[in-house]
């Protein structure tokens, strides 16, 4: 777990160099990706909740401070959405083809819209027009970097325990041989 740990620290300090060096300087179609949240959201599917709740604040701390941004409306962000798709790798979708789509869609539309309350909370400037209309070209560039960064971050980070799956999701302290009918 601690070279795991120490991988995803690279990995992500990499990623938030490339991030704001050379990704977010270009706009085509009028929108940039988010390499970060979309590297974020495959480490936290591999990996869990705590991983991607611990490397979205880090990556979030970092993306502030290199954009000289209120400290930790990003970590904020990326901490929630980590943490949740984590959640969802846990109990669901780990090996299942649509789950980086779906979590790359579904987060990036979540990140823009918690991106605009949060400014609008903190008395920042929330132009709800940019957001919107920026929205389509970033959801698009997520989704084409979805697949080719999953790949990376599985290669990266195999599967703990290939044998091991996760059928069902139990509810702990119920007993499964317990009686249908309600009788004694």
């Amino acid at each position: 777990m601690t070279v795991d740990a120490i991988k995803g620290a690279v990995l992500l300090f990499l990623v938030v160099i490339v991030q704001v060096a050379i990704v977010s300087a270009y706009r085509p179609l009028g929108g940039s990706a988010d390499l970060v949240l979309v590297t974020l959201l495959a480490l936290a599917l591999l990996r869990g909740s705590i991983f991607g709740a611990i490397g979205g604040f880090a990556a979030g701390f970092l993306l502030d401070s290199a954009h000289l941004a209120t400290l930790g409306v990003t970590s904020l962000l990326l901490t929630i959405g980590g943490f949740l798709i984590g959640r969802y790798g846990e109990t669901t979708a780990r090996d299942r083809f649509h789950a980086p789509f779906t979590s790359v869609g579904v987060v990036t539309i979540l990140y823009a819209l918690g991106t605009l309350a949060l400014r609008f909370v903190l008395g920042n400037p929330a132009p709800i027009d940019r957001v919107f209309t920026e929205l389509p070209a970033v959801f698009l560039w997520n989704l084409v970097l979805t697949m080719p960064v999953y790949a990376v971050c599985r290669r990266l980070f195999p599967p703990i325990d290939p044998g091991h799956r996760i059928h069902d999701v139990r509810l702990i302290g119920v007993s499964q041989t317990a009686p249908r009918g309600g009788g004694v």
